[in-house]
């Protein structure tokens, strides 16, 4: 499967249970890239609180096990994390929800322009430069709001280093709104 259809089939069995879930991180620009970023995680983010023991038994009926605070298969490399929400880009919570439907299922996950922020967020705020790349991959692949980001850059106090990068989110293949 691909990251995709493996995020989708666990978010639409935990749906079935009532568990809702975004996907957000890494895997996004996995997803968003088309492969050009590989996370080796699945970061769902609970949009409402989800008790442990009924996240381990329903995961559990579809193969996973629980490790420390991953959930991990026999059949898969990846991990699945529940990082503590709520789901937010730096200060801000992320509102902009989008659902892709895969050969496995419905998986909702943050937007290209939120997953740009949530990028930025670790590069602003911990000069994580992987970040930034990731950022630009996303940005690069897919339609982004750059209105947006920069409303948000400027409320994180960071829109002098935004303005630093800028060219480097709509670079050739980059649209912006």
């Amino acid at each position: 499967m691909t990251v995709g259809e493996l995020a989708a089939f666990i978010s639409s069995h935990l749906d079935e249970h009532g568990m809702e879930v975004v996907l957000s991180g890494g895997s996004c620009v996995t997803i968003y890239s088309r492969q050009q970023y590989v996370s080796a995680d699945l970061d769902f983010i609970e949009l409402r609180s989800i008790r442990r023991k009924d996240l381990r038994k329903a995961l559990a009926e579809i193969g996973f096990f629980e490790e420390n605070r991953y959930f991990k298969h026999p059949d898969t490399e990846m991990i699945v994390e529940f990082p503590s929400g709520p789901l937010a880009a730096g200060g801000e919570p992320i509102e902009d929800i989008i659902v892709m439907e895969f050969a496995t299922g419905s998986l909702k996950l943050i937007s290209p322009t939120e997953c740009v922020k949530d990028r930025l967020a670790a590069f602003f705020h911990w000069h994580d430069r992987q970040s930034l790349a990731q950022a630009v991959l996303v940005a690069q692949s897919k339609e982004i709001d750059l209105s947006e980001i920069e409303r948000w850059s400027r409320n994180e106090g960071k829109l002098q280093e935004f303005r630093k990068i800028r060219k480097q989110l709509v670079g050739e293949k980059a649209k912006s709104k």
